[in-house]
């Protein structure tokens, strides 16, 4: 077989891996948090099989059957919670377990934090567009970020977002910055195609960019001074 040939089979191998690869990296990483969650209580089911039927207990602590089980009990759980939120009683016991949560110093911070940025990734904004690009992490470069939050400036009034920036092709992880509102560049994206856009690393993505917002002139005059 030419040389020629085989590079291009191996490249195009290569680039037909490449997104299997990250795929499984990200479901890997999501399925391995949610089997976390649920394997103290397989680990607790199994230690009380062992006492009445020793034998089953250890054919069912294979680590793959664990894992699956541990990750059924997780969706479960999360659908029954989901299911029970959407009650009148639900929500009734989760704003008293807010409020016994919101007596913690530490843990309210960490819960009311997270709560709160969820809450503001689920709804649509008012005004703002959710999903912008902003300059990151210097002047002329461009990241895709989430408004989360408009504030005014103390002494200048100016409109300040605070824009999280996610990592890729994480995106649970991420930076914080606070740009001027109207240094922000407005994107007609939806949430779904800025993740798709951060975990493909910028591969899927629309053919054309919103263009920068025009500089002011009191900014072009510094820039020249």
């Amino acid at each position: 077989m030419p040389p020629l040939r085989v590079k291009r089979y191996l490249l195009t191998g290569l680039l037909t891996f490449i997104p299997l690869w990250v795929t499984w990296l990200v479901f890997k990483f999501v399925l391995g948090l949610l089997a976390g969650i649920g394997a103290p209580m397989v680990g607790a089911l199994l230690s009380a099989l062992a006492l009445v039927a020793p034998r089953a207990a250890t054919a069912l602590n294979a680590e793959w059957l664990v894992f699956v089980i541990a990750l059924l009990i997780t969706l479960g759980a999360l659908y029954l919670l989901g299911f029970i939120a959407n009650r009148v009683i639900g929500q009734r016991f989760i704003n008293a377990f807010d409020g016994l949560l919101a007596r913690i110093p530490v843990v309210q911070t960490i819960y009311g934090g997270t709560k709160k940025l969820m809450a503001v990734l689920q709804n649509k904004p008012s005004g703002v567009q959710r999903v912008v690009l902003v300059e990151f992490p210097r002047r002329g470069m461009k990241a895709v970020g989430f408004v989360t939050r408009v504030m005014n400036e103390d002494g200048t009034g100016r409109e300040m977002a605070s824009v999280f920036v996610p990592t890729t092709p994480n995106p649970t992880g991420g930076y914080l910055v606070v740009a001027p509102l109207n240094e922000l560049t407005p994107t007609d994206w939806t949430m779904d195609q800025a993740m798709a856009f951060i975990i493909s690393g910028g591969a899927v993505a629309p053919e054309t960019l919103p263009a920068s917002p025009a500089i002011l002139p009191h900014d072009d005059a510094r820039e020249h001074s």
